[in-house]
């Protein structure tokens, strides 16, 4: 199974954006630069993540993104399904696959789907951040301004 760049890059988004300090808000911008990415892409899932409840975006002096709190407590798995949708990891209609009504390839694929977000689901976007990861998350913002 792979993940599509949209839902790496919204991960790793909201990884950055949970190990913020209470006081601390990002710029989309931000967490570009830290993702080292486009600004248009990290846009792009910061928006989906904002319609799915995870971050919330304040506008105006002193806004920026933050990690709701619903965010915090999100499962990965549910949070992958989200983001990647509910397509199969084979299509077997376009084209038609002849082997349609007879094949066992794709019932082991979506079994092996299942069992790739149930090993996600018990995960949440706050475990994800726990050491070793968070400090590393942390630094990608670079030294504080003096």
């Amino acid at each position: 199974m792979r993940l599509t760049k949209f839902t790496d890059l919204a991960l790793r988004s909201v990884m950055r954006l949970a190990v913020c300090a209470d006081d601390e808000v990002l710029t989309t911008r931000e967490v570009a630069e830290a993702m080292d990415v486009r600004h248009t892409h990290a846009a792009k899932a910061i928006t989906r993540l904002q319609h799915l409840g995870v971050i919330e975006a304040r506008r105006g002096r002193g806004g920026g993104l933050a990690l709701t709190g619903f965010g915090r407590r999100a499962s990965v798995g549910w949070l992958v399904r989200e983001l990647e949708g509910e397509d199969e990891v084979v299509s077997c209609d376009d084209p038609p696959c002849p082997l349609r009504g007879a094949c066992r390839l794709r019932r082991a694929l979506r079994e092996a789907q299942e069992a790739f977000y149930a090993t996600l689901d018990p995960l949440t976007v706050a475990d994800l951040v726990t050491s070793p990861t968070g400090p590393v998350l942390i630094a990608l913002a670079g030294p504080p301004p003096q």
